[in-house]
């Protein structure tokens, strides 16, 4: 049985994940940057949730649950409304997609991103694996 997303044991089930796959390791060799997933509520969900990621050189160093932002300056902050972020996950909503259509507001280098584009959709492709069950 899976972790339910989204929660600090999902994240754990994630870092176990990238650190195990041999594709995303290849693809993600040259990725330097952290990441927080800002979940904005919706019918799921009561309250905001921020979920932190540390990536590096196609490894997760790090995975939190964090109460607020503060001063914290991840290289990258990706903010959806729960539904789409969990769209996202489960392939009902392409990531690129979300991003254009600004259903993801993301905050960061996009250009990191778009010269990184297998690199990210790996990561979604790993996060979709792990992701059977949501509030």
């Amino acid at each position: 049985m899976s972790a339910i997303f989204p929660s600090l044991e999902w994240l754990e089930e994630l870092k176990e994940k990238l650190n195990a796959d041999e594709q995303y390791a290849r693809v993600a060799k040259k990725w330097e940057g952290d990441m927080l997933c800002q979940l904005t509520p919706d019918e799921h969900l009561e309250e905001e949730i921020l979920l932190y990621i540390d990536l590096w050189h196609g490894k997760c160093l790090e995975v939190a649950v964090w109460d607020e932002i503060g001063d914290k300056k991840p290289a990258f902050i990706l903010k959806a409304v729960y539904g789409d972020f969990l769209k996202i996950l489960r392939g009902e909503l392409d990531a690129r997609s979300a991003m254009f259509t600004g259903k993801l507001e993301v905050k960061g280098n996009i250009a990191t991103i778009i010269v990184n584009t297998p690199t990210v959709m790996n990561f979604v492709r790993c996060a979709s694996e792990i992701t059977d069950e949501a509030v």
